[in-house]
Order: C-alpha cells, then sequence, then structure tokens
C-alpha cells in the first residue's frame, strides 16, 4: 500500500500564501473514518479533502470533505482544489473537466489553461433552493451592526447549493468591515436555522476594481471567519440572480474576501435566473504550496 501522500493548496489564490488553505490526501487505503475525522483535526484548515478512488469510477473521482468538527456533504474550495491535485497528480495531463463524487452527488469541475497549466477553475454547482427569511433585527445582533447597516431592498434568507448559508445584504464596505460575530447570539440563531453559517456582503469593493466584497463566519464548523467560500459565494450567486441584484437575470462579477484577516481572496461568479431554477458557477484559481507524506 502505498504510504498516504498530502498536498497543501492556496484555493481563491492569486498568488501563494493568500486565498483559503487545503489540505489534499491520496493513498488513502487503510484510513477509516475516525482517523479521517482525526486528521483533518489535526491539520485544522477549514476543510481537509481525502481522494479516495486513484481512477474514475463511473467517470467521477470519489472525494470525501472533512471539517475538523465533521465531514460535509459539499465544500467549494476543497471541491476545486481536490480537482486541481487530481489533473495535476494524478491525470498528468491537460484535461477540459473532472468530476468529483461528493455525498451531495457529481459536481463537474471545468480547467482553462495558460501556457499549458491550470488557470481558472470553474464548479458547476447544483441549483440553489431558497429557504426561509429572518427577521433583520434578530441578525443584525448577531453580527453586531443595526438595521440601518442593511440593504433594506433585499431579504435576508436561508440559500443552500449543498452547504446552506444565512445571506445577509449590506449597503457598503465600511458596514461590512463592522461586522463582529457574537458568538452567543450566533449559535442561539443557528439553532434555529439549517443554515449555520453567515454570509455578509456589499456592491463596493478594498480594491476599487471588483463588484462586491463579501465575508464569512462559520463558528459552528470550527471557523470563526473564513477567508474564501465556494459553497457559499454559489449561494450568494443564486441569490443575486433570484433578486436581479444587478438588474438582470445573468451576470458574471468578481468578489473579494478574506481582506479582514490577511488572506485576500478573489472568487468569480456566474449565474443565469430562469423561471423556475438558477445556474451557478464559481471560479478560482488554486496555487500548490506544499507536498509530502503523512508518517
Amino acid at each position: 500500500m502505498a504510504r498516504a501522500t498530502f498536498y497543501i493548496l492556496d484555493v481563491f489564490a492569486e498568488k501563494r500564501y493568500a486565498g483559503n488553505q487545503l489540505a489534499v490526501f491520496r493513498h488513502v487505503e487503510g484510513i477509516d473514518d475516525a482517523e479521517m475525522q482525526q486528521i483533518a483535526r489535526e491539520t485544522n484548515f477549514s476543510e481537509t479533502t481525502f481522494i479516495i478512488s486513484e481512477q474514475p469510477e463511473n467517470g467521477s473521482f470519489r472525494v470525501r470533505i472533512f471539517t475538523p468538527r465533521e465531514e460535509v456533504p459539499f465544500a467549494g474550495h476543497p471541491t476545486l482544489g481536490t480537482a486541481f491535485v487530481i489533473q495535476q497528480e494524478i491525470i498528468r495531463q491537460p484535461v477540459e473537466r473532472v468530476v468529483l463524487n461528493l455525498k451531495i452527488g457529481e459536481i463537474l469541475v471545468t480547467f482553462n489553461y495558460v501556457d499549458g497549466r491550470p488557470d481558472l477553475l470553474w464548479m458547476r454547482q447544483q441549483p440553489p433552493t431558497f429557504g426561509q427569511t429572518l427577521e433583520p433585527a434578530e441578525v443584525t445582533k448577531t453580527i453586531g451592526l443595526s438595521e440601518d447597516d442593511l440593504d433594506s431592498r433585499f431579504p435576508i434568507q436561508e440559500v443552500s447549493t449543498g452547504l446552506p448559508a444565512i445571506i445577509v445584504p449590506l449597503r457598503n464596505l465600511q458596514t461590512l468591515q463592522r461586522a463582529v460575530i457574537d458568538r452567543r447570539l450566533y449559535f442561539d440563531l443557528v439553532a434555529n436555522t439549517e443554515a449555520k453559517a453567515i454570509l455578509v456582503f456589499c456592491p463596493e469593493s478594498h480594491e476599487g476594481k471588483d463588484q462586491i466584497s463579501v465575508r464569512f463566519f462559520a463558528d459552528f464548523y470550527g471557523v470563526a471567519e473564513d477567508p474564501a467560500t465556494g459553497s457559499a459565494n454559489g449561494c450568494l450567486a443564486g441569490y443575486l440572480a433570484k433578486y436581479r441584484y444587478f438588474g438582470r437575470d445573468s451576470f458574471s462579477v468578481c468578489a473579494e474576501q478574506g481582506y479582514e484577516i490577511g488572506r485576500p481572496s478573489l472568487l468569480y461568479l456566474e449565474a443565469t435566473a430562469h423561471d423556475q431554477t438558477v445556474d451557478v458557477s464559481v471560479g478560482g484559481k488554486v496555487v500548490m504550496s506544499a507536498m509530502g507524506e503523512w508518517l
């Protein structure tokens, strides 16, 4: 049996040591569920993934995703980062697409290349579902803001493309930067919601060139604030399309995230609203930082 190999990646990163960190393990035969969970806890990134099948099974690679606390059915940056490792280290040649078989189902990842190297990766997420809307007063207290800080044109709502998030529209960048989670109120709030994480966003950017900025709080999963979140930004893309946030059915925008915690990230969002459904894709770049063997 080959010794387990791991890769450390920066996902949604324009350069090394930005974006969201990820550990990807392969050659995991003989590692049971409990040890996978322990490895994820020991690594202590927001997620760690395990490539279960080195060869595609019915056209897809079986992959499992763990947070430090539990296995999750889907997460965005682990999906892109793991597809990158599969292309670079297992397939070892340019391919247009890789399909990951996750607990939620199959997720398609497509590749753009520059000089033969992967540049921008895209994942097509499952169509978003829209849950309950929440009362502004309950949420604003939780994030340390007032109701005047909200963009009242749009609701606070639970949205899911596999891992649900509470989407909170804010007025501007200054408001977004002032958001602070009250942990007691946060856990009281998510005790009564399907979504256990909060995404706040506004129509301004730190760099002055991108369309929106995002922050993501997920203490329920052991992540006080995440630097880049593909699943939640997929939820956001679905929300923006459903409510015609940009005044049209279809859009392509860039979202900045992670600036407040020193891990600047850039996510590419595309969505198209139809009569009954919304198509959502999230893209980003991946940089490999390190590799080694798990002893």
